[in-house]
């Protein structure tokens, strides 16, 4: 499933950007690709630190601590990507680009996590 949802942000990703491409050039386009390449970076380095999870026992306490890990850690890999697209593109940054592209693959992230629950 993690796999599958990778494919479905990359698809939609690539989507916008030539959406962003069409309206605002190679800029828009780098700008939306960055943007989403943040996110799922974060997802799939936050899915990673879950796997172990398969194998330990322990209660929903147990639970809630391994997911706000992976939450945490997607978040600051978001945050120190974004910090790091912000100090080497600034100049040509195409902000609702790079918006759209995180908005995209964040919404993707989220649809996916309620994909799974209802599976199990």
């Amino acid at each position: 499933m993690v796999k599958r949802l990778g494919l479905w942000q990359v698809n939609a990703v690539l989507l916008v950007s030539l959406v962003a491409y069409w309206l605002a050039g190679a800029h828009g386009a780098l700008s939306a690709l960055a943007g989403g390449f943040a996110v799922w970076v974060g997802s799939q380095l936050g899915a990673l630190s879950m796997r172990p999870a398969k194998s330990l026992e322990g209660g929903a306490g147990t639970a809630l601590v391994l997911l706000l890990r992976a939450e945490a850690i997607k978040i600051i890999v978001i945050a120190v990507l974004l910090l790091l697209i912000f100090k080497l593109y600034a100049s040509n940054l195409v902000p609702a680009a790079l918006i759209a592209g995180l908005a995209v693959a964040a919404l993707l992230s989220g649809i996916g996590i309620m994909r799974v629950n209802e599976k199990e």
